[in-house]
């Protein structure tokens, strides 16, 4: 791949040093949220109390899920000694929980985690591969927590999607992503063409996915750092997402449905970009 590359303008440049001055961390305004927010099942709520970031107030325990877990609940438990499981019955489980939650007889009262500026993320020294992936306005918080699973799996750096019209930290977002929220940044901006041009600043390439892209991913030898952005099933990346890429690329898909769902799109993307080269590195 060529190392330099078009700009908004037309222009070629060369990529610039990502900056080596961090923002005071601290918690962003409006991202605490609200102390009365659940998690359930087994993987989501173990990983939030192996996370000391974390702050919550219940545990609730069936028989069943005490005695499957023992082990591991005793070890966790031990360093959050204010923390007392209850025992509730199937009904209460039902009326704090929202209609349909699979919570496997486990569920964790606490507020949604305060996340990283994209400052701090970006903040990473340049030596090494890192693969940030961004998501345009993808809704759903079963996708999305799949594409943070894929990312955690895979060791992306942190998932970056917008203010509004994107899935909230909710506990059908933390179950879907089983325990990956507890390991991956999962970073909220106004206005991601800006925060693109941010993370060009960075040294990071952008790669939007795009079906009807001419460049397959999986032929190109990617930068060490790379954006891999993903738009929602239907309407893809907006044009003003597109405008920011680098580059557009595709999977090399051969049958006659073009189109993959978002979260298995984004695990294909992250294998090429980090499985591969890390089993590559093996050989």
């Amino acid at each position: 791949m060529s190392s330099k590359r078009k700009s908004r303008h037309g222009q070629k440049r060369a990529p610039q040093r990502p900056p080596h001055s961090r923002r005071k961390s601290g918690p962003a305004p409006g991202r605490a949220g609200d102390a009365g927010g659940w998690l359930w099942g087994a993987h989501a709520v173990l990983a939030a109390l192996a996370n000391p970031q974390r702050l919550p107030s219940r545990l609730l325990l069936s028989e069943e899920a005490a005695e499957r877990h023992a082990g591991e609940l005793r070890t966790l438990l031990a360093e959050r000694p204010e923390l007392k499981p209850e025992s509730p019955g199937r009904d209460a489980f039902a009326k704090l929980l929202p209609e349909g939650a699979v919570h496997q007889g486990i569920a964790l009262a606490t507020p949604p985690l305060v996340q990283p500026e994209l400052e701090e993320v970006l903040a990473k020294p340049a030596g090494g591969r890192s693969v940030l992936v961004v998501l345009d306005q993808v809704t759903d918080p079963h996708n999305v927590g799949a594409v943070l699973r894929s990312a955690a799996v895979f060791g992306a750096d942190a998932l970056v999607t917008t203010e509004r019209h994107a899935a909230p930290e909710t506990g059908v977002l933390a179950k879907a992503a089983s325990g990956g929220l507890e390991h991956l940044p999962y970073v909220r901006v106004t206005n991601l063409a800006r925060a693109l041009e941010q993370m060009k600043a960075a040294d990071y390439w952008c790669l939007g996915f795009a079906s009807e892209a001419e460049e397959e991913l999986g032929a190109m030898t990617p930068p060490e750092r790379t954006v891999l952005i993903l738009g929602a099933e239907g309407p893809g990346l907006r044009r003003l997402t597109r405008e920011a890429c680098d580059l557009l690329v595709r999977l090399p898909v051969r049958g006659a449905i073009r189109d993959l769902n978002v979260s298995n799109a984004a695990a294909i993307g992250l294998y090429e970009l980090l499985g591969r080269s890390q089993a590559g590195r093996r050989d």
